[in-house]
C-alpha cells in the first residue's frame, strides 16, 4: 500500500496531497540480487582512455562555450595523438613477437617434462648383439579401416620412452618396426640422456640399448631384448594428398596419458619447415600432437605408419592449434636401414637436374618431366641432359611428378649408375646418370 501525506502548499488555503511508496520488507534471510546492464565496449574502453573534465570536488564554473569548445577540440586531439601511438607501439610489438611465429622457424622443442630444451651427446649404452632386422615400406595398402581398428591394430606396437637426462627426464614416444626389439623415435627425445627405458602397451617396462641416430633428419633407432612383439606396418607417404584421413598414437603430456588416439587430416605436403638452422621435408597434420607425442605413428586410413611425429608449432605469445609435423616415411626406409648397416645415414646424390613439378602429356600415353636446368659438370650435365628436354623415366619408373623422381633417387647411392630415359625433338633417348 502506498502511503498518503497531506502538508501546505505554496499558495494561501493551498493543500498538497503527496504519495510515498513503502519499502520492500524482505523475508528473513531473503538474498536480493541486483543487475547492472554493462557498459558496451567501446565505452568502457572510451572511459578508461579519455580524462574526464569536469568531475571531483574541487571542480571549476564551466567556462564560456567558445572555452569549451577549444577545449574540447585539445582533448580530441590529445585522444586521437594518444591512440595512434598506441597502435603503432602495439604493432610493432606484435610484428616482433609473433614474427617468427608466422614463418617455418621454431627454435624449441615441447617433448619434455618438464618443457625444456635438450642438448647434449646421447650416452645410453650401445647396443652389442648382431641383428639383421631392417625397416620395409609397403607401396601397397589394403581396405580403409576403422579408427577403433586402427588403435586396436597399432597401439600394441606403439611405446613409451623414458630418456634419463642430467637434470629430469625427458619422454617420448617410439614404433616398434620389427619383432625382435628395433624400436624407432626421434633423436631429441634422447639427446643428453644417459639411461633409457620403453614401457609397453601392456604396461611391461623394459631397458633398451642405443643402436645409431641422425641428428640432422631427427631420427634413432632403440633395441630392447625382447622377441615376438608386436610391429607396425609402415606405408608409403608418398601415396598421402591433402585431405586424407590420418591418426596419430602417442603420450601427450607424459606419463598419465599414455597411449592417446587423436585424429586429423594431412594439412600440407612436403612442407619445407626450418628446424634450429636446418631445412626439414614434413608433412603437415593437424591431428593433436602435443608435448610427448614426439617419435610416435602418424597413420592412415589403412591402418598403415605413414609418418613419425616430430614437431608442433607453438607460441609463448598466442594460442596456436593445429599445426603438427612428422618426418614422411618415403624417407624413413633409407635413414633407418643406413643407420642399421652403418650406424650412420648417407647422403643422397645430387642429379643436378631441375624439372617442373608436374609432368607434361608428351603423347597419348607418355609423360615426362621437363627440364629446366641442368648444372654444369653435374651427373645430369655428363649424360647430355639438356634444357627442354624431357625425362620420361628413371631406373624403370614412370615419371609423372617430380616426387617420382625425387623417390628414385632416395633408393641411389653415391657410385650407382642410373639409367634415364628422355624425350628430345621427338625422339626417345637413353642416357645413363653417373652418381
Amino acid at each position: 500500500m502506498e502511503e498518503r501525506e497531506q502538508r501546505e502548499g505554496r499558495l494561501p488555503n493551498e493543500v498538497v496531497e503527496t504519495y510515498r511508496r513503502p519499502r520492500v520488507q524482505r523475508l528473513p534471510g531473503e538474498q536480493v540480487f541486483t543487475y547492472r546492464r554493462p557498459m558496451p565496449l567501446d565505452a568502457e574502453l572510451a572511459r578508461a582512455v579519455l580524462p574526464v573534465c569536469g568531475q571531483g570536488p574541487n571542480r571549476k564554473p564551466d567556462a564560456p562555450q567558445l572555452r569549451r569548445r577549444r577545449r574540447r577540440g585539445l582533448w580530441i586531439f590529445l585522444a586521437c595523438f594518444v591512440g595512434i601511438v598506441v597502435l603503432a607501439a602495439v604493432s610493432l610489438l606484435l610484428e616482433r613477437r609473433l614474427g617468427p611465429i608466422l614463418g617455418d622457424s621454431f627454435e624449441q622443442y615441447y617433448d619434455e617434462l618438464p618443457v625444456r630444451e635438450n642438448s647434449g651427446e646421447i650416452t645410453i649404452p650401445l647396443w652389442a648383439g648382431e641383428g639383421n632386422s631392417s625397416l620395409t615400406v609397403a607401396a601397397e595398402h589394403g581396405e580403409t579401416v576403422t579408427a577403433q581398428e586402427i588403435y586396436q591394430q597399432v597401439n600394441p606396437a606403439v611405446v613409451m620412452v623414458l630418456a634419463q637426462l642430467e637434470d629430469g627426464t625427458s619422454v617420448g614416444t617410439g614404433v616398434i618396426f620389427s619383432s625382435d626389439g628395433y624400436i624407432l623415435t626421434n633423436y631429441h627425445v634422447l639427446e643428453g640422456g644417459s639411461r633409457c627405458w620403453v614401457v609397453l602397451d601392456t604396461g611391461y617396462q623394459c631397458s633398451a640399448w642405443y643402436v645409431a641416430g641422425d641428428e640432422d633428419h631427427d631420427l634413432a633407432i632403440l633395441k630392447v631384448d625382447e622377441t615376438e612383439l608386436p610391429t607396425a606396418e609402415f606405408g608409403d607417404s608418398d601415396l598421402l594428398t591433402v585431405g586424407d584421413q590420418v591418426y596419430a598414437i602417442g603420450n601427450p603430456l607424459g606419463v598419465e596419458l599414455r597411449g592417446t588416439l587423436t585424429d586429423g587430416i594431412v594439412s600440407a605436403i612436403d612442407r619445407d619447415v626450418m628446424v634450429d638452422g636446418r631445412v626439414m621435408t614434413l608433412i603437415q597434420t593437424n591431428a593433436a600432437l602435443n608435448s610427448g607425442n614426439s617419435g610416435g605413428p602418424l597413420i592412415n586410413a589403412y591402418g598403415q605408419v605413414v609418418g613419425i611425429n616430430v614437431i608442433k608449432m607453438t607460441s609463448e605469445y598466442s594460442n596456436v592449434e593445429g599445426l603438427g609435423f612428422a618426418i614422411p616415411s618415403a624417407s624413413l626406409e633409407r635413414i633407418v636401414n643406413d643407420l642399421l648397416t652403418w650406424g650412420e645415414s648417407q647422403p643422397e646424390p645430387q642429379l643436378g637436374v631441375t624439372v617442373l613439378q608436374a609432368g607434361v602429356e608428351i603423347s597419348e600415353g607418355t609423360w615426362g618431366l621437363e627440364v629446366i636446368e641442368v648444372t654444369a659438370g653435374s651427373a645430369a650435365a655428363e649424360a647430355g641432359i639438356q634444357e627442354g628436354d624431357y625425362l620420361l623415366s628413371a631406373n624403370g619408373e614412370p615419371l609423372r611428378s617430380s616426387r617420382d623422381l625425387l623417390r628414385v633417387r632416395r633408393h641411389c647411392y653415391v657410385g650407382d649408375e642410373l639409367p634415364v630415359v628422355l624425350w628430345r625433338d621427338g625422339q626417345r633417348i637413353e642416357v645413363v646418370l653417373r652418381l
